[in-house]
């Protein structure tokens, strides 16, 4: 894939979903999250829940600029003509008394239906609902939450050591998420119910976050999209203006951006420009 690294070079798309910012805590990576917003258009935005970590707000108060930035990126997209909805997930479950409010021009959802330009319909929602863990075990979450954080903390200095040895990010996160087998277990799971519950609506797929692992694939004939994290992948899902869904992992394309200056556009993304 070719790449366009000038600045004012926006990509354009029918609509974007992100989802799992965690704004308020130290590992959200509100800066890349800006930057990707800066970079890219869309009609429909959809924010699927995690934007804000009231969890970890309750313990103590952060909230650098950059997460203040983060905010308003999202609000001018809204002045500009945008059309923004706000899914809440478990992690801003307080939003959740807005649902069916519009606040400055972005609108609250429980969840919602997305219909892509090819006629498929897709279910928009954060996902903890299906969560079996969330829905019988809270308590069971908010301990993973805090081994989740010990983890992201476990790496910084990680990879402050790795960096200075010439190595390249690892995440003992995502190493989990693949590896061990309870995780590996969970999401699975998670996939599954998810899917079962679209079926039974007679939907074509469904769009949702949560589990910060993010994918686009058929699960027993239904269309599985999850928008994965900004936390660690840094990625979203976006809509192309032929109905295709693709998952867009922004710090690999953002580095290929300031290797490959000036390169021409991919004709995928061209299209959206012109």
């Amino acid at each position: 894939m070719t790449v366009d690294s000038t600045p004012s070079r926006q990509r354009k798309f029918r609509a974007i979903f992100i989802s799992d910012i965690h704004l308020g805590t130290r590992h959200c990576q509100s800066d890349l999250f800006v930057e990707f917003m800066n970079k890219h258009e869309a009609d429909r935005i959809y924010l699927i829940g995690d934007i804000v970590d009231g969890w970890r707000l309750k313990k103590s108060r952060y909230w650098p600029q950059s997460h203040d930035d983060a905010v308003q990126v999202i609000l001018k997209k809204a002045h500009l003509g945008a059309k923004i909805s706000y899914i809440p997930g478990n992690h801003d479950e307080f939003v959740r008394r807005y649902a069916g409010r519009r606040i400055k021009g972005v609108e609250i959802l429980d969840q919602t239906i997305h219909t892509t330009a090819d006629g498929r319909r897709y279910l928009v929602t954060h996902g903890d609902q299906y969560d079996v863990v969330i829905q019988n075990a809270k308590w069971l979450a908010y301990l993973g939450d805090c081994f989740y954080e010990f983890a992201l903390s476990t790496n910084t200095w990680l990879n402050w050591v790795r960096g200075r040895m010439g190595l390249k990010y690892w995440s003992l996160g995502a190493f989990a998420k693949r590896h061990v087998k309870s995780f590996v277990n969970i999401i699975g799971n998670f996939e599954a119910i998810v899917a079962e519950e679209v079926r039974g609506q007679e939907l074509d797929g469904v769009i949702c976050g949560h589990i910060h692992h993010a994918t686009s694939r058929e699960t027993n004939g239904i269309h599985y999209v999850n928008t994965g994290d900004w936390v660690e992948s840094c990625t979203a899902v976006v809509e192309h203006h032929d109905g295709t869904l693709e998952v867009l992992y922004w710090e690999e394309l953002s580095q290929e951006q300031e290797r490959y200056s000036g390169i021409t556009l991919d004709p995928k993304y061209d299209e959206q420009a012109s």
